[in-house]
């Protein structure tokens, strides 16, 4: 398996970095803006290149902790961002959607800012607002290409039906869900949905059918977040780890009878992990990259540590037969949220 992957012509790190819990959603005790500056100069030392954040991860902190982190190396990273989303009350991670060209163009210039750069590679919408026509919304965020300002657009947690929509409009480069051996809704697994996020008006209810291969079929990027399970497909992590401010405290795949259902999927991966020498988050990670070379996973770390063990996933060839026991792993209990 290659170390890279090619994003819109550019090669990146096969693995990515999501900087989310560097600032946002997970324990604030952890929190250490400093060591998280140093841990994104040495991902791209290591080649992992490819670097996402979103306006509303911590309301605008973790952009500026990015952008502090790529003063004088801008140009080493492939760098992406949200917007669509607004920040209600930070302490609960409440929020709100915002598709309005408005909000959309403003928020671009805010990034900007904070990122400290001239260009975004990548520009997502966070979410669909179902109060705003997504043609209104990709438009504004089209002519923001065309001004210069933002080189390609993605979408997160959409349906095939709302990339067709988009695409019709402006190019999709990119589609960012939710993809791990326990969440594989984008797969067009039954009974998944699209359109949550903790803290928000909801989720929109809808089945998102087969985005991971429609990406495939029209050139786009799929980005997995959260490849781990939000840290469970690692092994290391139970109920009793989670602070107050950290938000698997209230996700029902975390909650006592289900965290103790789901260590099935956990002894599964170990199983392979071990035939292979590795880590089990590297065999989770590795899965997700075994899905199609368009595939870019973006799990999050802030620990050296961890850092170099994700991004050694992209030295481990999984064979057929471990795919096939990795595909076979039981249903999660619980819901994503």
């Amino acid at each position: 398996m290659t170390n890279t992957r090619t994003f819109q012509g550019t090669s990146v790190g096969a693995v990515g970095l999501g900087c989310m819990g560097m600032s946002w959603a997970y324990s604030a005790s952890g929190r250490d803006d400093d060591a998280s500056v140093a841990l994104i100069r040495e991902a791209l030392d290591l080649g992992v290149t490819f670097i996402d954040t979103a306006q509303a991860y911590g309301d605008g902190a973790n952009e500026e902790l990015v952008g502090r982190a790529l003063r004088g190396r801008r140009d080493e990273a492939v760098l992406a961002t949200k917007t669509g989303l607004v920040v209600r009350d930070v302490a609960t991670h409440a929020m709100d959607r915002d598709g309005s060209p408005e909000h959309v163009k403003r928020s671009a210039e805010e990034s900007l800012r904070r990122l400290g750069t001239d260009v975004l590679d990548l520009y997502y919408l966070h979410r669909i607002d179902p109060a705003v026509p997504l043609a209104e919304t990709w438009g504004a965020m089209a002519e923001l290409v065309a001004a210069g300002k933002v080189r390609h657009l993605g979408l997160s947690e959409v349906t095939v039906a709302q990339a067709e929509e988009a695409h019709g409009i402006h190019p999709v480069a990119a589609i960012q869900s939710e993809l791990s051996l326990w969440t594989r809704d984008a797969m067009g697994a039954e009974g998944g949905t699209v359109g949550s996020f903790s803290g928000g008006t909801g989720d929109l209810g809808e089945a998102p059918g087969d985005v991971l291969g429609w990406c495939a079929a029209h050139g786009a990027a799929f980005v997995p977040f959260s490849p781990l399970g939000r840290g469970f497909l690692t092994g290391t992590v139970t109920a009793a780890d989670f602070e107050a401010s950290d938000f698997r405290s209230r996700n029902p795949r975390f909650a006592e009878e289900a965290l103790a259902a789901n260590l099935r999927i956990v002894d599964v991966v170990r199983r392979v992990a071990e035939r292979h020498g590795a880590t089990p988050a590297q065999v989770a990670i590795a899965w997700t990259l075994a899905q199609g070379t368009h595939v870019i996973p973006i799990p999050g770390t802030k620990r050296a540590r961890y850092l170099r063990d994700n991004a050694g996933a992209a030295s481990v060839a999984l064979t057929a037969a471990d795919l096939a026991e990795l595909d076979d792993v039981p249903a999660a209990v619980g819901s994503r949220y």
